[in-house]
């Protein structure tokens, strides 16, 4: 086996350059075709997205040199990737244990994305058909977000406040009460705090779903921010980023090193994305609607918020602390159910749980739990009524009243009053 085939791993910068200069050597016109693949990437895929195509082609390439005489594009069969799936599956990760199952799919995609695309595009060193077949990439797996506890967060809170590196305490603050990606932490413009109204918002930059969002400040992070940028204001004009000082602007790494350093002063292992998903997390905890947290997050769709419902689901906690009363009798012992359980429990969920009337049938929702679609068809654009609707428009414009409602009082005699003027 040659060098080529040697421990892969993801360099990048000199590195990087150096792996694709071997295989130029070697394989011109496979390296030609990757790397022009490359650069039409960064036409439309963002920076980190590229890099990562970089690294999975240079990966391929050079398992391809070491393993086969494949030296052109056109060459690859289908064989060969069944031997590089076997290899692939083989690795390991760089803490030495396999790699995890999303890092095994994203190669496998990347590398599919890859032929196809040249195919499409009708290159001259592409295969008659694509190698990777859509079964070759495994399902991808759905673990629930690791999050903090609230005991665990506040003590990662009160070791950022403690810290003698005012640094720490900011990059640790503004993560966990903003929920934003490392990445947007680092690419924060020097202007990024802005005033809107009574309030101030930090506007989070383009990053990894390619938008950009403002969110809120909360008072204390205001004040933080302000103190940081009296103190660092040349820096951060120099760097133009917000959080700069003389040691430089911050970057992914970096930021990752500081959360882990704050969580080991206070025996928290945590690292920055966890911090989003503890935020997530404490708002979906405390009524804080769906809409809104996919807002704050900067998420593309609402099936990315959505997993944080599974976390924090009452119903099914409420239910299976019903259950297991039922349960603990069938094995022949009583559960002790709290002092409080009359008025906190399933016992007042039951009680106060209202049917709600809809078109085709009732919804049971209890009136503790906030609902996302609440009278999502009737503010949908497609939504059509007529003059046969009004009795049951009528009657759901009075449960609303009945229940204080407001919102939907004012939604259904819009609806009626709608209706009124079509029929006059």
């Amino acid at each position: 086996m040659t060098a080529v085939a040697s421990e892969v791993r993801k360099p990048s910068g000199s590195q990087a350059a150096l792996e694709w200069s071997e295989i130029e050597v070697m394989a011109p016109q496979l390296a030609r075709t990757m790397r022009r693949y490359l650069a039409q990437l960064a036409t439309f895929l963002a920076p980190l997205s590229v890099v990562a195509a970089d690294s999975v082609l240079r990966q391929f390439a050079r398992w391809l040199l070491a393993n086969t005489g494949v030296e052109n594009v056109a060459d690859i069969r289908r064989d060969d990737l069944e031997d590089f799936k076997v290899w692939l599956a083989a690795r390991r990760g760089i803490k030495g244990d396999r790699l995890s199952p999303n890092t095994h799919r994203q190669r496998l995609r990347t590398l599919r994305a890859f032929f196809e695309r040249i195919i499409e595009w009708d290159w001259p060193d592409a295969p008659p058909r694509n190698p990777v077949i859509s079964g070759d990439i495994p399902p991808r797996p759905e673990p629930l977000p690791k999050f903090l506890d609230d005991r665990d967060a506040a003590r990662l809170m009160a070791a950022a406040r403690a810290s003698n590196d005012p640094r720490d305490r900011l990059v640790v603050e503004v993560l966990a009460r903003t929920g934003m990606r490392a990445g947007e932490l680092a690419d924060l413009e020097a202007d990024a705090v802005v005033r809107i109204g009574d309030g101030h918002w930090l506007r989070i930059p383009v990053g990894k779903l390619r938008n950009d969002r403002y969110v809120p400040l909360h008072p204390e992070l205001v004040e933080l921010l302000g103190a940081w940028t009296a103190a660092n204001l040349d820096h951060i004009r120099r760097y133009h980023r917000l959080v700069a000082d003389h040691r430089g602007p911050l970057e992914r790494h970096l930021i990752g090193r500081i959360v882990r350093r704050v969580g080991r002063a206070c025996e928290v292992k945590v690292h920055p994305h966890q911090l989003r998903h503890t935020l997530a997390t404490q708002a979906i905890n405390r009524g804080m609607r769906l809409e809104a947290i996919a807002a704050l997050l900067g998420h593309r769709s609402m099936e990315m918020t959505l997993i944080y419902a599974r976390i924090a689901d009452r119903v099914v906690a409420d239910e299976y602390q019903a259950i297991s009363a039922k349960i603990d009798a069938l094995y022949g012992r009583e559960l002790e159910l709290p002092a409080d359980y009359e008025t906190t429990g399933m016992a007042k969920l039951r009680r106060e749980a209202h049917a709600r009337m809809l078109g085709n049938g009732l919804c049971t929702r209890p009136v503790e739990l906030d609902c996302r679609m609440e009278a999502a068809c009737e503010t949908c654009s497609y939504f059509q009524t007529s003059v046969e609707f009004k009795p049951t428009l009528r009657r759901q414009r009075d449960h609303a009243e009945e229940h204080g409602q407001p919102e939907r009082v004012a939604l259904f005699e819009q609806l009626l009053e709608r209706l009124d003027k079509e029929g006059a």
